[in-house]
């Protein structure tokens, strides 16, 4: 793998970071609880490494303001337009999850 300056590191994350949710955005069939069951994380989860990132930096915002990151729009926005209902087989897969910490980060 080539060398890749810290600065370069830092813009070619973010570039994906910015790719992936984005991705997200145009995905909104996609429930959370799907995503959390197949990978272990969610658009929440994003939000919550997004809140967790600028507080280390000494930022502060709010959860919501991490959301609207994440999701381009309110949280509940979001949750009113697009959520839906989980199905029982989903929240049994979810609790699977939620039980295994090797499977969520």
């Amino acid at each position: 793998m080539a060398q890749i300056d810290p600065q370069t590191q830092i813009e070619l994350e973010a570039a994906a970071f910015r790719t992936l949710t984005a991705h997200l955005l145009k995905r909104k069939d996609v429930q959370n609880i799907d995503i959390m069951n197949l990978a272990g994380f969610c658009r929440n989860c994003l939000s919550k490494w997004y809140l967790a990132a600028a507080a280390e930096r000494g930022i502060e915002i709010t959860m919501d303001d991490a959301r609207e990151k994440v999701y381009g729009m309110s949280y509940a926005e979001w949750k009113a337009g697009y959520q839906k209902e989980a199905s029982q087989e989903q929240k049994e897969a979810f609790e699977k999850v939620m039980a295994d910490p090797n499977l969520t980060s």
